[in-house]
């Protein structure tokens, strides 16, 4: 006789449950809710009016969303639905049930100060003793906008469909006026047909404006840029007595270009390229990971494609953390971020640059890759200095781990734990979901790192 052990459904607890037996020990989700006890969470908690039907504490809403992003877990939806079938998240939420509108109206509410605990969970990574800072890698990565790609209107084709739709405005216009209407097709009725046309020409007069603004702003940019340039052309001219070389710069055309565009569903996010070919609407994610402990630092997201420009705003939010964390010695990055200027910047806010000046070479000969640095130059540049530091044995060692410190960081948030769309629209929402999806992240990696300890 087969000997199964006995399956009963219908007998109730002698005891009540204890939500704290449900988890062992050591479980992400005790950590998150420890941590989410350390913070400060006055802010939130004075909002709250005190009046009316009670309200769930923020430090459950909090612990849901932070354990949410943690384990992947991003819609309020599905949120609110594991709150329901997962042990973790019954424990993290105390066994109660916020209802989805519940959960995204506190994610609105509270981005900012959610931005703001960013800090305090670094402190606490400092106070655990996980979190050296030194040495500083900075990267981007394209993260999807939560719309399509298909919802973009270029200015070329928002005339075109302008002139179509207004076209369709008079005819039906036409068609109301006539007094014999029993030509019309089936199921059409003409205020209907006139209301929808009207909207979408209200939203492509909204569409063009916006690229017509943008065009004004870039010709701005583009205009000191030329009269910079004309100007050092004139000054080296008048220095030398001769004609400089070169075909002097063309001044920047007025206007939106035909190809200029604007998404109708996010206009804040922009199309750029993605991995493995292609184009998509998204938003540049960057971040600054410690080497060695793996933790994001300092986060930013910005609509340009090029990451050239984004060393000086990182620098500045290094620079705002509170000196308890540590000091940054030095700055890694690729060569998508190497320019004279941000070398500079670097310089001056002293820390040391080691930003690849060109792309390297995937697998360097052995006798380069052994080869003795070069004697350094008197009294060189910031540029020459880090040159000659990025070809001496230390150098080389120091820039190699740029490339398993912020990549790993990003392979983990979009492969691992799959966020590879914001939720929120915006730059202001989708700089704060970044700051929420990085804090989570670090939750995780602190409790590994606690472990491994």
């Amino acid at each position: 006789m087969k000997n199964f052990r006995p399956v009963d459904r219908d007998t109730g607890f002698l005891m009540p449950p204890s939500v704290d037996e449900w988890l062992p020990e050591r479980h992400l989700a005790r950590f998150v809710v420890d941590v989410i006890a350390s913070l400060d969470l006055r802010a939130m908690i004075g909002s709250y009016r005190g009046c009316g039907e009670a309200s769930y504490h923020p430090a459950v809403l909090l612990g849901i969303l932070v354990y949410g992003y943690a384990t992947g877990v991003f819609s309020s939806r599905k949120l609110e639905r594991a709150s329901y079938d997962s042990v973790a998240f019954r424990f993290v939420a105390a066994n109660q049930h916020p209802d989805h509108d519940t959960i995204a109206a506190f994610r609105r509410r509270f981005l900012k100060q959610i931005e703001e605990l960013f800090v305090q969970v670094l402190m606490l990574a400092r106070e655990m003793g996980v979190l050296t800072m030194g040495t500083i890698a900075l990267d981007g990565t394209k993260i999807h906008a939560n719309a399509s790609r298909h919802s973009a209107l270029s200015h070329e084709h928002a005339g075109k469909l302008e002139a179509q739709l207004q076209a369709e405005v008079a005819e039906l216009m036409a068609r109301a006026e006539a007094a014999d209407q029993a030509d019309l097709p089936d199921g059409m009725s003409i205020p209907d047909e006139l209301a929808r046309r009207q909207q979408r020409l209200a939203e492509i007069a909204r569409a063009r404006a916006i690229i017509e603004a943008r065009a004004k702003e870039r010709h701005a940019r583009e205009q000191a840029d030329y009269e910079a340039k004309m100007a050092a052309r004139v000054a080296k001219a008048a220095a030398t007595g001769k004609k400089p070389r070169g075909r002097p710069p063309e001044p920047p055309a007025e206007g939106p270009g035909p190809t200029e565009q604007v998404n109708l569903t996010d206009e804040e996010s922009r199309i750029m390229p993605v991995p493995g070919g292609g184009f998509e609407q998204c938003y540049n994610a960057q971040a600054a990971v410690a080497a060695g402990c793996l933790l994001v630092v300092a986060t930013n997201v910005v609509q340009a494609t090029n990451d050239k420009q984004q060393v000086a705003p990182m620098l500045d939010r290094l620079g705002a953390l509170p000196e308890d964390l540590g000091e940054v010695e030095t700055l890694l990055a690729d060569t998508g971020y190497f320019s004279e200027a941000n070398v500079q910047a670097c310089v001056a806010a002293q820390i040391e640059p080691l930003i690849a000046i060109g792309r390297q070479p995937h697998h360097p000969p052995l006798a380069e890759r052994f080869a003795p640095a070069p004697p350094p130059s008197d009294n060189p540049t910031p540029v020459a200095a880090m040159a000659h530091r990025l070809k001496t044995p230390e150098g080389r060692k120091l820039y190699a781990l740029r490339k398993h410190t912020p990549e790993p960081v990003f392979g983990i948030i979009k492969a691992a734990l799959g966020f590879r769309q914001f939720l929120l629209r915006g730059l202001d929402n989708v700089r704060s979901e970044w700051n929420l999806m990085t804090m989570a992240y670090n939750v995780k990696r602190m409790f590994a790192l606690a472990g491994a300890t």
